[in-house]
């Protein structure tokens, strides 16, 4: 089955704005019991999101991992529910992509998350993910926001 596919349009050019709120779209879906990969385009942008999961919200606890600290332990990743900075397929219900250009294992998700605010640069990036998909024969559904 096809991944559901849908894009959050923020008002905003605040590129923290759109980061918080996909840590409340994270924190929604911990609290629904699903497993999340989050993409990044480096290791520092993943070591950010990292510190900004833990503190956005003092009243928030999402438990999670950062995807290379997976790689440094013997066996099998630990059953985390969210992993952040997935550069490969993690197992997970729900991928939310925060980097400039679609993952290329999106498709073996359920669900992808996307994220296009005001800011011109990364709303230009955001127009050719949508396409991107859209040619991949999908129809992503939009979500305008005001965060």
């Amino acid at each position: 089955m096809p991944p559901r596919i849908d894009f959050y349009v923020l008002e905003s050019a605040d590129d923290k704005a759109r980061l918080i709120y996909a840590c409340r779209l994270i924190e929604k879906a911990f609290q629904q019991q699903q497993t999340v990969c989050v993409t990044l385009d480096s290791p520092a942008a993943a070591e950010a999101f990292d510190a900004l999961l833990w503190t956005y919200d003092e009243q928030s606890f999402v438990p999670h991992l950062l995807a290379s600290s997976d790689t440094t332990r013997a066996g099998p990743p630990p059953q985390t529910p969210v992993h952040i900075g997935c550069a490969m397929p993690v197992a997970a219900d729900l991928l939310v992509n925060l980097g400039h250009d679609v993952p290329t294992f999106y498709d073996r998700y359920a669900r992808v998350v996307d994220f296009v605010d005001a800011e011109p640069a990364r709303r230009d990036a955001g127009r050719r993910r949508f396409a991107k998909y859209r040619d991949g024969g999908h129809t992503p559904d939009t979500h305008k926001v005001s965060a």
